[in-house]
């Protein structure tokens, strides 16, 4: 089998992350490239989901809480010090 070179262009910090990634599982680029072409070949699709994160729990909480905050009227804080002193801590 013949096999063929295959150029890619992406920014050095993506680059950068990606490689420290499939590193640290015992890869380098070129294999999980390969392995992403099989994949491709194999189930006749292109294996991504493109989706948006989803909070977790606890985000999911704070944010229930703050649109609770919001709809009662809560003032909120002029400044990160008003924050703090209402939370009892000193800066």
């Amino acid at each position: 089998m013949t096999t063929s070179s295959v150029t890619v262009r992406v920014d050095e910090p993506t680059k950068l992350a990606a490689a420290a990634i499939v590193e640290d599982f015992g890869f380098d680029l070129s294999s999980v490239t390969r392995a992403f072409y099989k994949q491709i070949v194999r189930e006749q699709r292109i294996p991504l989901t493109l989706e948006y994160p989803q909070p977790n729990k606890d985000s999911l909480e704070a944010i229930e809480e703050t649109k609770r905050l919001v709809a009662s009227g809560h003032p909120g804080y002029d400044s990160v010090e008003d924050m703090f002193e209402a939370m009892g801590v000193s800066c």
